[in-house]
């Protein structure tokens, strides 16, 4: 094994240079979607820096890019192979994309793994209960370098690339509004029922491999014009250009996600973890902007986590919301205000008080059960459950458990719209009890700063933010803005 820096030697950028011209003389689809990887916008301030460790294995400096040679690749495929029915062979075409995702897209590969952390237990839970290979967890490396929402040049869309005949064969709804291709759950179950039928056909994974990028047909025909051979590597030159580097391409991304380390790269950290994210039905339409305004989140971070929607929008009957743990905990809290918010804002615009709530760590003693917890805290079964990660051996005494409790107020606000002359909107929270409070709000223009709203209602910055609850004097996505309460 050599070793270079890339601050300190000319060879290694030769021998990258290589790579690029001889390897690589026309770009490749898969090539192209890596690339792709680090334009999207769902990666804007999704990650941090890799966490490089500084007790690694080979005692890597930060910026080294080992470069190993054949022995080495061919003895870890190896390894791989006897735990797997496919087959993990080594060869020239092989080799190609090992130096891709090694040499050439040494960023965006750490990008994938970063984001493989969101996804990679919810495809090995869905190909662990049809029975079928986890290996092919890595099958959405190369067809969409794990962007859910990607799409070909052929109009192949989300994780698994399924076209509109076949994600509609297998039960994925596409209208104006939703996109299922898009949803990362929905399609990896058709991807598994679409992989275990052509399993049933040719009875051999790589050929299935080969089925799932060309189609069963363009497959049966190879077979034919190559006089009944049955093997990918037989039937490999009938094939088209882009399904002959299709399985070298596989064989590939399974050594790069389990190497990478060996060639001194390591995951970005994602914004979340499949084990840090929750879903909730919702019960009618909402548009991202609404969702933004009630649980203080992005636009941006809620495509991140529902790709599936095609308008910024989640309409009524049914679909689901994914987001993090702590915003979905919030929104079930307050889900009747929230609704209700909406409703008013289709007849005039309105902002509602968020409700305040405390956070709880308990530790759990023995004996205790989650509905012990449920009466306790006055909360439901389902919200312990959505804010904490159980797994299926279930609870045990000692485990800290977070639970979010709603602040009780001695008196039941009620919502009333009132008018002024001299702000956009406020709001008037009337107490059941002779007490009222009225709240001036001023409605976020483009461009607008919050030192600006200050001046012009002639108060504080600072107490703007207070009064706001903000940690900073950004306005982030923040359609409204509390400025000042009113005596009666």
């Amino acid at each position: 094994m050599k070793l270079f820096r890339k601050k300190s030697t000319i060879v290694l950028l030769l021998f990258i240079g290589s790579i690029k011209s001889q390897t690589f003389k026309i770009e490749h689809p898969i090539a192209d979607m890596l690339d792709s990887l680090s334009s999207q916008k769902m990666f804007e301030n999704a990650f941090s820096k890799p966490v490089f460790p500084k007790n690694n294995k080979y005692k890597y400096t930060i910026d080294s890019i080992p470069i190993l040679d054949d022995y080495a690749y061919q003895s870890r495929l190896a390894k791989l192979d006897v735990l797997s029915p496919f087959d993990l062979v080594y060869n020239e075409h092989v080799k190609t994309f090992i130096n891709l995702y090694m040499y050439r897209k040494r960023e965006s590969l750490s990008r994938m793994m970063g984001v493989s952390q969101l996804y990679y237990p919810m495809f090995e839970e869905v190909l662990d209960k049809y029975n079928i290979p986890l290996e092919l967890k890595h099958l959405a490396v190369i067809e969409s370098a794990l962007i859910p929402y990607a799409r070909s040049g052929a109009g192949a869309t989300g994780l698994w690339q399924f076209m509109y005949p076949t994600g509609k064969m297998f039960g994925l709804k596409v209208d104006s509004y939703i996109d299922e291709r898009c949803n990362p759950y929905k399609a990896t179950v058709a991807a598994a029922e679409y992989l275990k039928s052509l399993y049933s056909m040719f009875n051999d994974w790589q050929m299935v491999l080969a089925a799932y990028n060309a189609g069963p047909g363009t497959i049966s025909k190879a077979i034919r014009r190559s006089g009944g051979k049955k093997t990918y590597w037989e039937i490999r030159p009938y094939l088209p250009l882009e399904t002959q580097s299709y399985v070298p391409a596989f064989i590939a991304a399974n050594y790069a996600m389990n190497y990478a380390d060996d060639h001194n790269i390591y995951a970005a950290l994602p914004r979340k973890t499949y084990f840090e994210v929750d879903t909730v039905v919702v019960k009618e339409q909402m548009s991202f902007d609404q969702i933004s305004q009630a649980l203080d989140i992005s636009n941006e971070e809620i495509l991140y986590f529902n790709p599936q929607y095609r308008k910024n929008i989640i309409p009524s009957g049914g679909n689901a919301l994914c987001l993090p743990k702590k915003k979905i905990a919030y929104f079930l809290n307050n889900e009747i205000d929230i609704y209700a918010a909406i409703h008013a804002q289709k007849k005039e615009s309105i902002v509602v008080e968020p409700i305040v709530q405390s956070k709880i760590n308990h530790v759990l003693k023995y004996g205790e059960k989650l509905s012990d917890l449920a009466r306790r805290y006055g909360v439901r079964i389902q919200d312990i459950k959505s804010w904490n990660y159980i797994g299926k051996r279930g609870l045990k005494p000692g485990k800290r458990l977070v639970i979010y409790v709603r602040e009780q107020n001695n008196v039941t606000p009620k919502l009333e719209v009132i008018k002024s002359n001299n702000v956009d909107t406020s709001v008037k929270l009337q107490a059941k009890k002779n007490t009222s409070k009225i709240y001036y709000y001023h409605k976020v223009k483009k461009g607008e700063t919050l030192s600006r709203i200050a001046k012009k209602y002639n108060v504080k910055t600072s107490n703007l933010m207070i009064l706001n609850r903000m940690k900073s004097n950004g306005l982030g996505s923040r359609k409204y803005l509390k400025i000042k309460q009113i005596n009666k």
